[in-house]
């Protein structure tokens, strides 16, 4: 992932938690917003509610990967963030897969084919 695709800005978030939406799936919350650029901005977060800081990271790794691979199929022009929930804890990569994968399909956020 690039730098300037990454969310770091305090005001970023804040928008998109205000003024985005929101979709849960079973180990994820996504949270998305239009950016007006012609790249995505992400950002993935794990709270201490997830567990230490190796449950957290893996959480974090868990969903990045499985960004990476459908990065060329997710619309262009938005903010994301993706939040991990405390049951994603021992999942494996698949199942955080599909999860993730449900919430950008009823975010409506695959490019048409």
């Amino acid at each position: 992932m690039l730098k300037k695709e990454v969310l770091r800005r305090k005001d970023d978030f804040t928008a998109i938690y205000r003024k985005g939406r929101s979709i849960g799936e079973r180990y994820i919350v996504f949270f998305y917003r239009k950016n007006d650029l012609s790249y995505n901005r992400t950002a993935f977060l794990a709270s201490k509610k997830v567990g230490n800081s190796v449950e957290r990271n893996r959480a974090r790794r868990l969903m990045k990967e499985n960004y990476r691979i459908w990065k060329g199929e997710i619309k262009e022009g938005y903010d994301m963030i993706f939040i991990a929930r405390s049951t994603i804890n021992g999942q494996k990569a698949f199942d955080v897969g599909k999860s993730m994968k449900r919430a950008l399909h009823k975010a409506k956020m695959f490019q048409k084919r």
